[in-house]
């Protein structure tokens, strides 16, 4: 038996996951093969995709990686697993991180009662600290995987880096993959942010709010919301605009904010390989499974109308956008378009703004290029810091 929701332009088959049932609204499916199946009223389709074996682990580190990955306890015992793993891939971020980089891991309860899994990264003893950098992860990811060797490099450049896990997403608490307001997350950003500014190895140094991909549409609005907060903001293939191959036709758009209104939590906007689009590089492209507690589902429902809508809002206000800036995008990127921040860096109000464009560089510009790009874009963003921090 093979059902297909109309709005989707990819068949639900159990080939390519698992069928579950949740309670919702009514909706119309449309049976693609074999007899008309029987269905209670308010039942709907909802698919998880099987996860593919990750290649050089044991049968035991799959087994515990293809558990499900719904709720944050067990993308923490995930993570446990992994966490050696990860350290020795060959890859430059982990082969060249500095030593000595001082880290801390900690929870803090924000205002909707959810754990949020917060790190810091601080130079070796004896380092002044110039600035803080805080860090907004992209769509599906954490910042436990790649981010670690990003963040060494910069703190060992004299930087405190901080960084959250967004609710629903890494180690923090909330439905995997799931975002039921973009608000929220820009909200959350604000008020864990503000607890990390306090911190005495950083009180009253300046502050900069880094954001990549998704994060850098979550650092855009909280810029936006508090700009008196911030003394400048890092920009790396922001989402701004969702390109045109990546983004559903205007027909389907309205049909998913309809869905998303009846089951907001359903797994059912098809998604494109991410890893092809955004690694350019085949061996680092490899790595990308290597991050288990990343969200590469399909798309919830809710979250994909969040996104959209997100957007929307921040095209509509980057005039507004007054502060120091810097904008780092691959001139290839097919996940978030080149054009889109030539865009933001055109008619932000910023006095202060620069936007460097990587020849042939796709979407993960810090993480799957060659390994020289990667070095010259990590330069580039101390670079940036530098001249403009001063040690007080």
């Amino acid at each position: 038996m093979d059902l297909a929701l109309c709005s989707t332009s990819r068949p639900l088959s159990p080939e390519n996951g698992h069928y579950f049932w949740i309670p919702v609204r009514p909706i119309t499916l449309r049976r693609t093969l074999g007899p008309k199946p029987t269905f209670t009223r308010r039942a709907a389709i909802v698919m998880a995709q099987q996860k593919k074996k990750i290649d050089g682990v044991s049968d035991q580190l799959n087994s515990i990686a293809s558990q499900n990955l719904d709720h944050a306890m067990a993308r923490r015992r995930v993570r446990s697993a992994f966490s050696n793993v990860q350290q020795q891939l060959d890859h430059i971020l982990f082969k060249m991180a500095p030593a000595g980089i001082r880290t801390e891991e900690w929870y803090e309860i924000n205002s909707n009662r959810q754990e949020i899994f917060c790190k810091s990264w601080l130079p070796k003893p004896g380092v002044r600290i110039k600035g803080a950098l805080c860090f907004c992860h992209g769509y599906g990811d954490t910042c436990t995987f790649f981010f670690e060797g990003i963040a060494k490099h910069i703190a060992s450049s004299g930087y405190g880096v901080y960084a959250i896990d967004h609710p629903g997403f890494g180690l923090s608490e909330g439905l995997h993959g799931y975002v039921p307001s973009f608000d929220g997350i820009v909200d959350n950003v604000n008020e864990q942010f503000k607890i990390m500014k306090g911190r005495p190895e950083i009180r009253g140094l300046p502050r900069f709010i880094f954001g990549q991909s998704m994060g850098g549409a979550v650092a855009i609005e909280a810029l936006l919301k508090a700009p008196k907060e911030w003394d400048g903001i890092v920009l790396v293939a922001p989402m701004c605009k969702i390109s045109k191959e990546m983004s559903p036709p205007l027909p389907l758009q309205k049909i998913l904010i309809l869905l998303s209104e009846l089951m907001p939590k359903a797994k059912l906007v098809p998604q494109k390989d991410l890893a092809e689009l955004a690694f350019r590089e085949l061996k680092k492209r490899q790595m990308a499974p290597y991050n288990v507690i990343s969200y590469s589902d399909q798309t919830r429902l809710r979250t994909a109308v969040e996104l959209l809508n997100a957007t929307k809002f921040i095209e509509s206000q980057v005039n507004k956008v007054a502060s120091p800036m810097l904008i780092l995008h691959g001139a290839a990127d097919k996940v978030t378009d080149p054009v889109v921040s030539k865009f933001l860096y055109e008619n932000a109000s910023s006095k202060d703004k620069t936007l460097k464009l990587y020849e042939d560089g796709f979407h993960c510009i810090l993480e799957g290029e060659p390994d020289d790009r990667i070095l010259t874009v990590l330069g580039d963003i101390v670079a940036w810091l530098d001249s403009r921090t001063s040690i007080k």
